[in-house]
């Protein structure tokens, strides 16, 4: 049966999806709390928010388009969640003119560090919003896709530039600018003071297989979907996924687990 609280488009979303929620259950049950407060920075329009807002939780949304806020709110009010998403307009080099630190037991950063000049800056404040033993999620481009898909057009050219480029860019016509490695993900999160829990690669094969075929063949999608979550864990694959997902997890101290 279909899960009712997963976003749609789910061949882009359905690993990612379901590493977040299971995050979110566990810190539920770590916390003795129904509800988590829960920080989506650049959450647009909501693709994750609502989802998350229909689990239980409250959501605050930072984006610094009007246009895309508006279409949270929209959103929100269809899902019947608009009491528990709240949208602000900012962007993450000044998220704490709008959100407070430490405040949040999970915080989303899906689709940012590729626009901010400083990706590390970009974490550092995604990890200053969390409360002690908080979870993030950090999803961002990934190089290795962006090669592969360069290559797999005949741009030959192109995906050796973005293969050599320090940002991951295959030209000046690039519209995204920067694409990074597991590696350097992994880096950034645990250079911002958090354990590194899991790593998944996201589109590993639904940006290359023909969308005619996932959409006419029996029983296609579902089995695109398992093949995406069994390759998702798999280092090997990493290298190609088109985004790749860290969930970053605060250390567990000796005080800590001595209260818990």
């Amino acid at each position: 049966m279909p899960d009712p609280t997963r976003p749609r488009a789910s061949l882009r979303t359905a690993v990612v999806w379901d590493v977040l929620r299971d995050a979110l259950d566990r810190r539920v049950k770590a916390t003795g709390r129904e509800s988590l407060d829960v920080l989506d920075t650049g959450g647009g329009s909501g693709n994750f928010a609502v989802p998350v807002a229909r689990l239980g939780h409250r959501v605050t949304v930072v984006d610094p388009s009007p246009n895309a806020l508006f279409a949270l709110e929209r959103r929100a009010a269809e899902a019947g969640v608009a009491d528990r998403v709240q949208g602000v307009q900012g962007d993450a080099h000044g998220l704490f003119d709008v959100v407070r630190r430490g405040g949040y037991d999970a915080v989303l950063c899906h689709g940012v560090l590729e626009y901010v000049d400083d990706p590390a800056e970009g974490v550092r404040n995604a990890v200053a919003a969390l409360r002690p033993e908080g979870v993030l999620s950090l999803l961002a481009a990934g190089l290795g896709g962006a090669v592969l898909a360069r290559a797999l057009a005949g741009h030959f050219t192109e995906a050796r530039q973005a293969l050599t480029d320090p940002d991951g860019r295959w030209g000046q016509g690039d519209p995204v600018p920067h694409r990074f490695t597991a590696g350097q993900l992994t880096g950034l999160v645990e250079g911002a003071g958090l354990r590194v829990g899991a790593v998944h690669g996201v589109r590993v094969f639904a940006d290359l297989v023909p969308g005619v075929l996932v959409d006419t063949e029996p029983g296609a999608m579902e089995a695109l979907l398992k093949l995406e979550a069994a390759a998702a864990e798999l280092p090997a694959f990493h290298s190609v996924a088109t985004q790749l997902h860290v969930l970053g997890e605060t250390p567990v101290t000796e005080e800590t687990s001595a209260d818990s």
